[in-house]
C-alpha cells in the first residue's frame, strides 16, 4: 500500500509503531471517557418535561431571528464541517487496524463527533436559519465529492493533521457562539458543548503525536513539516466553502493569525526545537518546522494588507447581500 512519496517499509514501519501505541492509547481513551461528561442533542434542544414542544421551537424562532446573516454563513460553514464526518473516520480507520484498541478509540471519536452534526442540524431546521434545502444540498455535494488528501496514506501526517484540525476547529466553534451569544444564548451553549468536545479530542491527539515523536522522532517530524505550514480545513470540497471561509475570517472567528497560534502552540508543546539525535532528515525537518511561524506571520499580513471591503451573498442564507470589511 505504499506511495511514490511512502514507500513501503517506510509505511509497514509507521504502521509498526502505531501498534506499538495500544496500550498507551487504550490508557488516554479510559482516561478520556472518565473526564467527559456525556451530553446529547436532546439535552439541549428539548423543552422541561412539563413543556410544550410547539411553544419552545416558536421562542427558538424568535431568539434566532435576530442572528446575522455573516454569522448565519459562518453556522453554515461550522455545521456542514461537522457533516462530513464519514470522510474523517475513514482516514483514521484505514490505519488504526480492525481488532486493536485504536478501533475502541476510532468509534468513540466518530460516535461523539456524530452529535456535533446532529445538535446543529437539528437546531438550523428548527429555526429556519437557512433554507433547507440549499444546506442540505450542500451536505449532499460535500459528502458525494470526498475528502482525499495526498497525505492520507501517511499515518504520521494524519495525526499531525487531526491535532492542528481539532483545535482549529474548536477555536471555530468557542468563537462563533462567543459572538451569537449576543442573539442567542441557547445556540451559544450548544457551540460550547461542541467546542469543549473538540479540546477533548485534540489533546488526545496532540499527545498521541507526542508518543510518536518519542518512537519514531525522524519519522514524526519529516510527516509534520509536511503537514504544519498549511492544512486544507475539513470542508475544503463544499461548493461555495472559499467565500463562506473568507467570512469567517473578515467575522474575526478564524484565520490565518489563529493558525499562527495553533502551530506555536505545538511547536511549544512537542519541544520540536529541543529534540536531539536526529538524523538528516529528522534535523532538515525541524529546521523546516521552527521556520513555519515567521512564514504564517508573513502571509496573515499580507492578506491583512491586501483585504478589501466586501459584499457576499449565499443560497443558504436567502441570497440576502451583506458587506464586511
Amino acid at each position: 500500500m505504499g506511495t511514490a512519496t511512502e514507500p513501503e517499509p517506510e509505511l509497514a514501519h509507521k504502521i509498526e509503531v502505531l501498534r506499538d501505541l495500544e496500550e498507551p492509547v487504550r490508557e488516554l481513551r479510559e482516561n478520556h471517557e472518565r473526564k467527559r461528561e456525556l451530553w446529547f442533542p436532546s439535552d439541549l434542544l428539548a423543552p422541561e418535561p412539563e413543556g410544550c414542544p410547539e411553544d419552545f421551537v416558536r421562542r427558538l424562532r424568535h431568539q434566532a431571528d435576530g442572528i446575522p446573516d455573516p454569522i448565519r454563513a459562518a453556522l453554515a460553514l461550522n455545521m456542514l464541517t461537522e457533516e462530513g464526518l464519514p470522510h474523517f473516520h475513514r482516514l483514521l480507520a484505514v490505519y488504526l487496524g480492525d481488532d486493536s484498541h485504536w478501533r475502541a478509540w476510532n468509534n468513540l471519536w466518530t460516535a461523539e463527533e456524530d452529535r456535533h452534526g446532529q445538535v446543529l442540524h437539528d437546531y438550523c431546521r428548527d429555526t429556519r436559519l437557512f433554507d433547507q434545502r440549499k444546506i442540505e444540498e450542500m451536505q449532499f455535494e460535500y459528502l458525494r465529492r470526498g475528502f482525499h488528501p495526498e497525505w492520507d496514506k501517511d499515518p504520521y501526517r494524519v495525526f499531525t493533521y487531526t491535532t492542528v484540525q481539532e483545535r482549529a476547529t474548536q477555536f471555530s466553534h468557542a468563537e462563533t457562539g462567543r459572538i451569537v451569544g449576543e442573539y442567542e444564548p441557547r445556540l451559544a451553549e450548544v457551540l460550547s458543548h461542541v467546542a469543549k468536545d473538540e479540546a477533548r479530542h485534540y489533546a488526545f491527539y496532540r499527545h498521541v503525536f507526542e508518543l510518536i515523536l518519542d518512537r519514531d522522532p525522524n519519522g514524526a517530524l519529516h510527516s509534520a513539516a509536511f503537514i504544519l505550514p498549511a492544512i486544507d480545513m475539513p470542508g475544503v470540497t463544499m461548493p461555495g466553502f472559499k467565500d463562506l471561509a473568507d467570512v469567517i475570517r473578515r467575522a474575526g472567528i478564524y484565520g490565518p493569525r489563529d493558525y499562527l497560534r495553533i502551530v506555536q502552540e505545538q511547536i511549544r508543546y512537542w519541544k520540536i526545537e529541543s529534540i536531539q539525535g536526529l538524523n538528516e532528515i529528522g534535523r532538515i525537518a525541524q529546521e523546516k518546522i521552527m521556520g513555519i511561524p515567521a512564514r504564517l506571520k508573513r502571509i496573515a499580513e499580507i492578506m491583512e494588507t491586501r483585504s478589501r471591503a466586501k459584499t457576499f451573498s449565499f443560497e443558504v442564507v436567502f441570497n440576502r447581500e451583506f458587506a464586511m470589511e
